[in-house]
């Protein structure tokens, strides 16, 4: 597929594919004879995960890092001992990161929903006074 159709059916612009093939994160399968970067349906995987890192505050480098242990485990047969230990390491400290993430996003709705909530008490609060006034 050719960099306009991605873009459409990832729901990337162009400019965000172009950046993430130069930064090293989604590189194109492969190129045209006229130079156009083509993907593959890995390709446009890949990009789907990059996409949800991307709103999580993940720098490049991490970005980089986790998905080569993606890559690193998917392809990993379990031939080499130490290399599985190695991956399944750093997979598991990417899963406490996420998860410390997410029970920090929980904390944050929590917070949310209480000012949420005392908030409209109080425009409840509010209104009931303003209507008290007016009689």
């Amino acid at each position: 597929m050719q960099i306009g159709e991605v873009a459409t059916r990832v729901g990337l612009s162009l400019r965000t594919l172009r950046h993430w093939d130069e930064v090293g994160l989604v590189v194109p399968s492969a190129r045209s004879a006229g130079g156009f970067r083509l993907y593959t349906e890995a390709d446009v995987e890949r990009l789907e995960l990059v996409k949800t890192l991307k709103p999580l505050d993940f720098t490049l480098e991490q970005m980089r890092e986790l998905l080569a242990t993606v890559d690193g485990a998917r392809n990993d047969d379990g031939g080499d001992e130490d290399v599985t230990a190695e991956l399944q390491g750093r997979l598991a400290l990417f899963r406490a990161v996420a998860d410390s993430r997410v029970e920090a996003l929980r904390a944050q709705v929590q917070g949310l929903e209480a000012l949420s909530r005392e908030l409209g008490r109080l425009s409840g609060d509010s209104g009931r006074r303003t209507a008290g006034r007016s009689r």
